[in-house]
C-alpha cells in the first residue's frame, strides 16, 4: 500500500478529487459504463463537493456505495442520503445511482438483489475507501460474525454485517473491493495514521482494510 501525505486536508480534498476524476474519464474511454464505489460518513463530503463538477459523461458512471446502514434514506444515519446531497449533484447529477440498502426484505434477500443489480458494473473501475481507528473498511469490521465469510474468495458481491454493538449493515465484500481497477482510501489525523500502520504487519481478519489489496493508494492529512 503506498502512502500519500497532504500539507492539509484542503489540498487533499482538491487533489484526491482531481485524481478521482481522472481515473474515472480513463476508465470511460475503454469501457461504455464504469462503476465507483464511495464511503459514507463526514470524511469524504468535501471531496464530493468538488468531484460533482468533474466534467465528464456522468451518465454512463454507476454509483453505489462501499457500505451502507439498514435505514432508510429519511434517516441522519442513511449514506445513500448524503450521496444525494453532496455528490450526485451538478454535473454529477447525470449519474446512475445503486443504493445497497433494499428496504422490505430481509438482510439476505436485499443483499443478493443489490449484487444483482452491480452486476453489470463490476469490477469497479474506481473506489474510495473509508477507514476507521479499528481498521475496519466499509463495513467489514473486526470481529464482526460474518467477517470471514465476506473475505472469502467466493464471497458474494454484497453482504451482511452485524457488527457488535452497532446498526445492522450491508457491505461490500472484500473481493469487490480487492477487484476495482483503481484504488483510493482517505483518513485523516494521526490515530488513522497509526492505525494504517500497525495493519501493515497483520492479517486482513484483523485489519479489513488490507482486504483492498496491496496497490491501495492511501491518501493522507493531520
Amino acid at each position: 500500500m503506498k502512502l500519500i501525505e497532504y500539507a492539509d486536508r484542503d489540498m487533499l480534498t482538491m487533489d484526491l478529487a482531481n485524481v478521482l476524476a481522472g481515473a474515472l474519464k480513463n476508465a470511460l474511454l475503454s469501457h461504455a459504463q464504469v462503476g465507483f464505489a464511495v464511503p459514507g460518513g463526514t470524511t469524504p463530503g468535501p471531496i464530493f463537493d468538488v468531484l460533482c463538477a468533474a466534467d465528464l459523461d456522468w451518465s454512463r458512471v454507476h454509483v453505489t456505495l462501499t457500505d451502507e446502514r439498514r435505514v432508510g434514506e429519511d434517516s441522519p444515519r442513511s449514506n445513500a442520503a448524503l450521496l444525494r446531497s453532496r455528490l450526485l449533484v451538478g454535473r454529477a447529477a447525470d449519474a446512475v445511482f445503486h443504493p445497497l440498502y433494499i428496504p422490505g426484505v430481509t438482510p439476505a434477500t436485499g443483499a443478493a438483489e443489490a449484487a444483482g443489480v452491480l452486476a453489470p458494473c463490476l469490477p469497479l473501475s474506481v473506489l474510495l475507501l473509508g477507514m476507521g481507528a479499528d481498521m475496519h473498511t466499509a463495513s467489514l469490521f473486526p470481529g464482526a460474525p460474518e467477517l470471514v465469510a465476506a473475505l472469502a474468495p467466493d464471497a458474494p458481491a454484497v453482504v451482511p454485517i452485524h457488527p457488535a454493538g452497532q446498526e445492522p449493515r450491508v457491505s461490500l465484500s472484500g473481493p469487490i473491493l480487492s477487484g476495482a481497477m483503481s484504488k483510493h482510501a482517505v483518513i485523516f489525523g494521526a490515530e488513522k495514521r497509526a492505525a494504517f500502520e500497525a495493519a501493515q504487519s497483520m492479517a486482513a481478519a484483523d485489519a479489513p482494510i488490507l482486504s483492498a489489496g496491496r496497490d491501495l493508494h492511501v491518501h493522507w492529512a493531520e
